[in-house]
């Protein structure tokens, strides 16, 4: 696949080469007690295959696959409380998934609304708890998007709840207790995504005191995912090799603690495929970074541009067809990623948001003398 496809060619066919069957079963529907307990597949990145299959390995012990010198980078996005549940006015369930406020307009905000009916401009709601809070639905826009304005002077987000995948279920129309703090980084600090950047949901203190004592650094970027992050890719993405815009904040300080780990002889390894696509957004061809704010479309995945900065990468198991799976696919080749997908169905790992680990970095297999290869665990 290059940058974008032949006009002759079905643009969302590349992407049956990009399917697996995943059993309902591998799809974690809830957090684990401790955040860091989570499994941890270790993918050779210069071998191209998993390493170590023969062990338990949590995230808890990451300190010991990564090495004196190398930086972690992770992006400090706070997940907004973004979706709001309740009904129409009419009567009939509704919910409404909040994705930003007109910056021109602060009572009117970006929205996906789902509802019993149509959903059509004039729509009376009543979103929220308690006893919720009106809107409406002022104009409708393409790819489902509505425009919907509260009350001035109202903060929609006060009265939502985390805005969870639809893969993860949820009795009535609730959520559970643990999700607005589970659903959310240990180390989040700047209001702005309606995902989470699942990678980190792993990290604690305690996990982060072993990886300073192990002589690993931290940097921070952010990335405020969007919807775009979880609509399944379409034709113009295809075509186009661009994929939504999503806002980016890469500090100077996360610049120069790159170029410090470069001079080390470090390797740099982000957490999570967000924090890649700042990384390798504003990198040029000679591999200099330039630190600032703006907006990326960056499409990564095979045939697409090289990484430049991402030596390693801490990610979650994403979804079929996904651009997420496109970019691990990038880093590593999609034969190994579908062969490492398959060993981690297979063993039983979790899947997708709550899910477990991978880590892809090079020399994983020569950091143990009784590595045993994977093979089918089934």
């Amino acid at each position: 696949m290059s940058e974008g496809v032949s006009p002759e060619v079905d643009p969302l066919a590349i992407l049956d080469d990009y399917d697996f069957d995943l059993p309902d079963a591998s799809i974690a529907q809830d957090a684990l007690a401790e955040r860091d307990a989570a499994r941890l597949l270790l993918f050779d990145r210069e071998q191209g295959q998993v390493a170590h299959a023969d062990g338990d390995h949590r995230v808890r012990d990451l300190a010991q696959w990564l090495q004196p010198g190398d930086l972690l980078v992770v992006n400090a996005t706070r997940v907004l409380s973004a979706r709001l549940v309740g009904r129409k006015q009419s009567g009939g369930m509704a919910e409404a998934l909040l994705l930003g406020a007109d910056p021109e307009d602060p009572s009117r905000y970006r929205a996906l609304i789902k509802c019993t009916g149509r959903v059509r401009e004039g729509l009376e709601l009543v979103l929220g708890r308690g006893d919720g809070l009106p809107a409406r639905v002022e104009a409708l826009h393409d790819r489902g998007e509505v425009s919907l304005r509260f009350a001035p002077d109202v903060d929609p987000y006060s009265e939502g709840q985390a805005p969870l995948p639809p893969y993860i279920r949820r009795d009535g129309d609730g959520e559970s207790d643990a999700d607005l703090s589970r659903y959310q980084t240990v180390y989040a600090r700047e209001p702005g995504a309606i995902a989470a950047p699942t990678a980190g949901l792993h990290f604690t203190p305690a996990l982060f005191d072993a990886l300073a004592a192990r002589g690993v650094e931290r940097a921070e970027v952010v990335l405020h995912v969007g919807a775009g992050t979880f609509r399944p890719l379409d034709a113009e993405a295809m075509k186009t090799g661009l994929l939504h815009e999503e806002a980016y904040d890469l500090p100077r300080a996360t610049v120069e603690a790159i170029e410090a780990t470069r001079a080390r002889g470090g390797r740099v390894v982000a957490v999570g495929t967000t924090t890649a696509r700042v990384l390798e957004s504003c990198v040029d061809d000679e591999g200099q970074l330039t630190p600032g704010t703006g907006v990326t479309r960056l499409f990564l995945h095979p045939g697409s541009k090289p990484f430049r900065v991402v030596d390693a990468l801490l990610t979650n198991f994403h979804l079929p067809r996904s651009s997420l799976l496109l970019l691990v696919a990038a880093l590593i080749g999609r034969q190994p990623l579908l062969d490492a997908y398959h060993y981690a169905i297979a063993a039983g790992f979790r899947f997708y948001s709550y899910g477990d680990a991978m880590l892809i970095a090079p020399g994983l297999s020569a950091l143990s003398s009784d590595h045993t290869v994977a093979g089918d665990p089934s």
